[in-house]
């Protein structure tokens, strides 16, 4: 396995920021690490990368521990972290070239892998620039690229799309599944979408416990919860007698007579619907039921 968390404890003086957490992760494998602000996503991440030290419990990368073998762990880790640290005054490849060296590659076999990152992280229109001068999509690419460079085995991004626009967001999203197919990723973000777009797997991280660990479509199919149900008529419609339908806890107007209702789960409500709106008269354009989205199931698990 690449990474092995095995019951992690990070504290802070009185604060304890993670509790007795563990998880592996495989080669091959974007693990998509969610929770809300606070929850101990960063604090688990700067503690693989051996930025912190561990209070109690341990944690290996392809086998070294991070206390007692770190240079060997950071042979084996890139990381992009929240706040994208670059030498601003220096050119794309010339800041490649110094971090690469830091990691001990030399001659060809560095000018080679600069030329595969540049290709890679899609900066070949941009490589003679300064990177003070990039946009900050550009600026995230240069990122990606130094974390990159040495080839490690495992990489690390802690919310690598915040601030990109839509654009930006779909070309980083790319760069890591293509980065993903033969590494492990560990991908930290608020944005759910992109965890549906690119992730094997969730991990779930509340009050510094892991509540979930699972696939995205695991986590959507088994989480319990609200059953959202769209319905569209041909018309307005009396909203209470739907509303007083068992297991119906709220109905919604989302314009031009569509409405959005939804319920406890207990009960399937979309044949009674279509019963009332026979009765009434009432043209029944569109009924569907959608899946809890990750977002829905997120709100439910970090509440």
């Amino acid at each position: 396995m690449s990474i092995n968390v095995s019951h992690f404890t990070k504290i802070y003086g009185e604060q304890r920021a993670v509790y007795d957490i563990s998880f592996q992760t495989q080669p091959g494998q974007i693990v998509g690490f969610l929770g809300p602000n606070g929850a101990g996503k960063s604090t688990t991440m700067k503690t693989i990368t051996c930025y912190l030290p561990p209070t109690e419990g341990t944690i290996t990368v392809c086998g070294y521990d991070v206390l007692t073998q770190p240079i060997e762990v950071r042979r084996n880790i890139g990381y992009l972290p929240e706040h994208n640290p670059l030498y601003l005054d220096m050119y794309i490849k010339e800041y490649l070239q110094f971090i690469g060296s830091l990691h001990g590659l030399k001659g060809s076999i560095l000018s080679k892998r600069i030329e595969q990152m540049v290709e890679l992280c899609g900066l070949t229109r941009e490589q003679k620039k300064k990177i003070g001068s990039l946009s900050k999509g550009y600026r995230q690419r240069v990122g990606l690229a130094q974390a990159l460079i040495h080839d490690p085995q495992v990489l690390i991004l802690d919310e690598p799309t915040t601030g990109l626009d839509p654009n930006q967001i779909v070309e980083i999203r790319q760069v890591i599944k293509n980065a993903g197919q033969q590494k492990t990723v560990i991908f930290s973000t608020h944005i759910m979408q992109e965890v549906e777009a690119i992730c094997d797997r969730v991990i779930i991280i509340n009050l510094g416990k892991i509540v979930a660990d699972s696939t995205v479509k695991d986590l959507q199919a088994h989480q319990q919860g609200a059953v959202r149900i769209i319905v569209e008529f041909g018309s307005a419609i009396n909203t209470q007698i739907i509303a007083g339908l068992a297991g119906v806890q709220s109905i919604t107007e989302r314009g031009n007579n569509t409405y959005e209702i939804l319920t406890d789960g207990s009960t399937d409500v979309r044949a009674s619907i279509f019963q009332i709106a026979a009765q009434h008269n009432w043209p029944l354009l569109g009924l569907k039921q959608e899946e809890n989205t990750l977002e829905d199931v997120f709100r439910q698990l970090t509440k």
